[in-house]
Parts: C-alpha cells; structure tokens; sequence
C-alpha cells in the first residue's frame, strides 16, 4: 500500500489565516444543499450515565459508577490556530454553539489546540457585539477555554483536549519540533492535566494528533517511536492527575503497510501502550473519504465491502478482541461524492447503531463541527447556524445518550483534604486520618491513593492500608468526592514508613526477566508466584536498584520509587491469585544494564 499523499491543511487552512478571516468574516465554501432525508434519532435511555471521571475496562469505557458510557460527539477546531479560539465565536455566542450541539445529540467536544495558547496568547476572532461572548471579554486563550469547559460540563457535555499542533502554524510528523521540544510538550500537557484536576467535564487527553512518517510504532528509537513517546507522556500526565483517560492515537505505516496519518494502529497488538495506571488507555484512529485524499481501497472493484477488513486490521482489531477501547477521534467528508456517501454509511454501520449496541460499540467525534474544514465541511453550513442535515442525519443512529448535567448540575469539586497524618504504622499496614471536606452538596466520600494508585475509598477521614512490605516507605494522598463525582485536588503527601526491617518473602515469591535492553533503557518482567494455601486478595514486590535505573513506566502493577527502592503492588485486576498460581506485570526503566536485583515479595 502507498503512503498517502500529504494531506491538504485541514485544520490549519491557510483561508482561515487570512486578512477577511482577522476581520472576522468567516470562511464561506459553498457546499451544496443534499436532498437526502434524514434517518430518525436513537431514543435516549432512561437512566443518565457519565458521571465524574471514566475508566476502562476492556473495550468498554466505565463512569465512575461503572455504568457503559459511549463518546458520541463533534471537533470544534481553532484554538490550534492563529485565532487561538474556536472558530465561529466570530458569529455566535459559544454558550449557543454548545447548546445546539447539544441538542443535536452530541454528547463529546474535542478540542484541538498548539501550545501556543500557553504563552499568554490573546484570542482573536470574537466578536461581542449585541452582549454575544460578554463572559470572554479581557480573557486570554486558556481563559476562554476555562469557560467553554465549564459551560460544556455544566449541561453534560463531556470534554476531550486535543494536542493538534506545537504551533499554530501547522501540524508535525512527530510530537516535537526544533521550536517546541518534548520537554515542552509533556510541560505544557501536565499543566493542562492539572488545570482542569478534579473538574470532570474534562475526561481526558489526546497526546498528539495525526503521528506519521518518520513516526513509528515500537521501533524502539526513542526519537521517532511514538508508542514510547506516548508512555512518556501519559504516565507523565497520569502523575498529574491519575483520573483522567489517556487517547494515544495511531502513526502511518506500520511493517511498511500505511493508513491515514495517525489511523494505524497495528503496531498495538505486538507492541501495547503501557501506562503507570491501569484502566486510563483509550487509543484513537482518523478515517477520511475521497474529499481529504484518494486511496487504494476506494477503487477496489468490491468497495465498500471491502472496508470492514481494513478497518480491522488498522484499528477495530482492538475493540473486537476486547484488548482496550477504542475512539475514532476524527472522520469526515464533504459528502460531495457516491464514493463518500457509500464509505460513511459502510462507516456508520461498522461502529455499531447504538440502538443495538448500546455502549458496547466504538467511540467517535466527527470531523467537523466546523463549516470551514476546506476538505470535509462541518455539521453547520458556512452561516455558522444552520444544520447540514443530511451529513448530520448519517451519524444519528450511532448517537448516544448525554452524560450527567443540565443547566444545574452541580460542577463544583469538594474542598481539598486538608490535616492528613500516618497515625500508626506496623510491619504490614499504615493508619490515616484528615480533617473532613465541604461541598455545596455534600462530600459523598474519600478515595486514598498510594503513590498513583488508588488503595481505598472510604466514607469516613481515616483508613489502614494494609498487606505491606516491612521498612518500606509508602507516600499517600487523599481526595474527596460529591455524590456528583466531582473530585478534589489531592491532598498534601504524607510519607510513613512500616516497622521491621524488610527482607524475605511471604505468601509469594517473584521472579525477573530483563526482556529487552538498548543501552539507554530496558524492559523487564516480573512473574508473581502465589506459595501459600489460599488465594490473596493483593500483592506487593519490592526491590533496590544497585545503580541508579529510575522506572519510567509499569503495566499491570502500580508502583513508586524513592530512591534506588521501587515497590509494586498488584493492579485492580490481577491482586487475586490462585494458590500455586502465577501473575505478572512488566515495567520499563533507564539507563540498561541494570542486572538483576534481589526481590521481596508479600502478598495480603
């Protein structure tokens, strides 16, 4: 399969750019009107899911009540360029973009932006005429989103931030430039993580946008491998804030076949994304038609049969075979052609009509809410208001129900856990207690975290955590939570150390295998044995580095380290172990060579 060409610059458009767009008159392509009738929307369940902060688990993506929820929603693209806003706010007053979107039954914003808006950029192309945008007057570009945020959330609409460019100048094959280095890029995402910390419009993270050529997939440079730099990344905002979903997109050729920029995904079933806390990993594919660039398959003699198999093979392949979520963060089309046309219903269809599937289908956030999308249109026609009905009327069968909101819906996080103290310590558990939390209505309870994962949720300020290492040094932090599943920030750390002098195994047994070393870094596994009678209900492994290696990542464990001395403990999914049986998890760390440390293992 041949590259695809270099796209034109969708989301860049130089048209955007130019002197009638700073006047703020807005880009009119003329699109013409389709007699197409329009399929009925889905009904809307009864019960309202997408409370708080989401989880994964397997394909599904959980609330904090573990109810499905399914994203279902638009790309509302500007912030990215030299407008530093989004695009249409020019028009209209964006509490009345977001409520028509809304309306429509969009249930998910993406919004893409550079990381020019972190230096203070002052948004242009808002107008305030007639009270439009009162609210956006004297603010910068973080501000404004601040507020979009906010509103969004505020009538249930949930929030995805899209890393699109370093720069408003246009996009980048890798994640860094000359101009903007990873040092930045990780700055500037962790800055974002925790901005928004605790505010649970904001579910998550797309790490960068549309990875392609020279970006690989597991190739182990860590200059163009994209799955390591996507690791660095999420872990580096999980640190941030551990609640939030990680959306690590796909590059564009992988073992020399190619897709669209950012839609292959192949590379993940050799070589997965592994993060430091278990149930945050959603990964994205882009899907275009003929009107964004020709490709081999749209003149395959058995089109559009013939999609379902590539499709699988670049990206569904992850959903069907339960290995993590997937969300098609960007598809679109002009409609303009037969081609088009056949290739968004074979889409549609391939997503999984929520009327039969519920939440248990793929996610997905059209490309664009916006008219002025130069290669694929938007679901508003160029006046900025009116709804191109038949390209909206496409998508409506996979539509899903809104998330938890409404024009009252409580959006206000709990205070900050404040007082929290280790009040006693023995050879395998620690003590806790604070001073309690407010909220407007009420602190429904506590979740304490050990190091970045999460070990209790408690009611009441105080908790033991048990089945620990002797002499070992634990750090934790409390957040409080509303009925709402609104979240606190966390509370200040407090380390504690248990009694005995550590050493020695019980109950398990843990052995090690370094399964890959480059010199600059390495990856282990761990096999966790259960040697007692009885399964456990948790496990922990510690070990002390002879040099001075740092864990960069863990899959399949949480962990932290202070020091030469990492500890691991068993993620929600493995911590119940047969006895006489096996688990394991794996890690990477820097530099290699480390050898083999001794490891003590304790299980609970």
């Amino acid at each position: 399969m041949r590259h695809p060409p270099p796209f034109p610059v969708r989301r860049a458009l130089a048209a955007l750019l130019t002197a009638a767009l700073a006047a703020l008159v807005p880009f009119t392509a003329a699109v013409p009107a389709r007699a197409v009738a329009a399929p009925s929307p889905p009904s809307r369940a009864a019960t309202v899911s997408g409370a708080g902060y989401w989880h994964t688990d397997g394909r599904r993506i959980l609330d904090t009540q573990n109810q499905p929820v399914r994203m279902a929603g638009v790309n509302w693209f500007g912030f990215e360029t030299a407008n530093y806003v989004p695009h249409g706010l020019w028009s209209r007053d964006y509490k009345s973009m977001v409520d028509q979107m809304k309306t429509l039954g969009y249930n998910t914003i993406r919004l893409p932006y550079s990381d020019d808006i972190f230096k203070g950029t002052q948004p242009n192309g808002i107008t305030y005429a007639g009270g439009l945008n009162a609210d956006l007057q004297g603010l910068n570009s973080l501000q404004v989103m601040d507020k979009i945020v906010g509103y969004a959330g505020s009538v249930g609409l949930k929030v995805v931030l899209d890393r699109h460019r370093p720069d408003s100048s246009a996009q980048s094959a890798l994640w860094y430039t000359s101009a903007v280095p990873e040092t930045t890029w990780i700055t500037d995402l962790k800055a974002l993580a925790a901005r928004y910390l605790g505010n649970t419009a904001v579910i998550g993270i797309d790490l960068h946008n549309e990875p392609h050529d020279p970006a690989c997939w597991g190739c182990g440079d860590t200059s163009t491998d994209w799955r390591l730099a996507a690791e660095r990344a999420g872990n580096a905002v999980l640190s941030v804030n551990p609640d939030l979903l990680i959306f690590v997109e796909g590059v564009q050729t992988v073992n020399g076949q190619s897709n669209w920029w950012g839609g292959n995904l192949a590379g993940v079933a050799t070589a997965p994304v592994r993060l430091s806390v278990a149930d945050r990993l959603v990964y994205s594919a882009h899907d275009y038609a003929t009107s964004v660039a020709q490709q081999p398959w749209f003149s395959d003699p058995s089109f559009p049969a013939n999609m379902p198999a590539i499709w699988d093979k670049n990206w569904g392949y992850i959903f069907k075979q339960n290995i993590a979520p997937v969300w098609l963060g960007e598809f679109g089309t002009t409609l303009q052609s037969t081609v088009d046309q056949k290739w968004l219903a074979a889409l549609v269809d391939y997503l999984r009509p929520t009327s039969t599937y519920g939440a248990d289908s793929f996610n997905w956030t059209f490309w664009s809410w916006n008219p002025n999308s130069g290669d694929t249109g938007g679901i508003l026609k160029d006046d900025w208001q009116t709804v191109d009905t038949v390209k909206d009327g496409y998508l409506a069968g996979i539509k899903a129900p809104g998330f938890a909101g409404g024009g009252g819906a409580d959006t206000t996080p709990p205070s900050t856990p404040t007082g929290l103290a280790a009040t006693g310590t023995t050879a395998s558990s620690v003590s806790l207690s604070w001073r309690a939390s407010t909220d407007d209505t009420g602190v429904a309870g506590y979740d304490v975290y050990r190091g970045t994962a999460k070990v209790g949720q408690v009611t009441g300020t105080s908790f033991t955590d048990t089945g620990l290492t002797a002499g070992t040094r634990y750090d934790y932090t409390v957040r409080a939570r509303d009925a709402a599943g609104n979240t606190s920030p966390a509370s200040a750390p407090v380390t504690a150390t248990t009694a005995g002098t550590g050493g020695g195994s019980s109950g398990c047994t843990a052995s090690y295998k370094v399964s890959s070393d480059w010199g600059s870094g390495f990856n282990a596994d761990v096999t966790v044995t259960n040697t007692g009678s009885s399964t456990t209900r948790s496990w922990q492994v510690t070990w002390e580095w002879a040099g001075n290696q740092t864990v960069s990542g863990m899959w399949n464990a949480s962990y932290s380290q202070v020091g030469r001395t990492v500890t691991a403990a068993n993620a929600a999914h493995n911590g119940a172990i047969a006895a006489g049986a096996s688990t394991g998890f794996g890690f990477s760390a820097a530099p290699g060579g480390a050898g083999t440390p001794v490891l003590n293992c304790r299980a609970g």
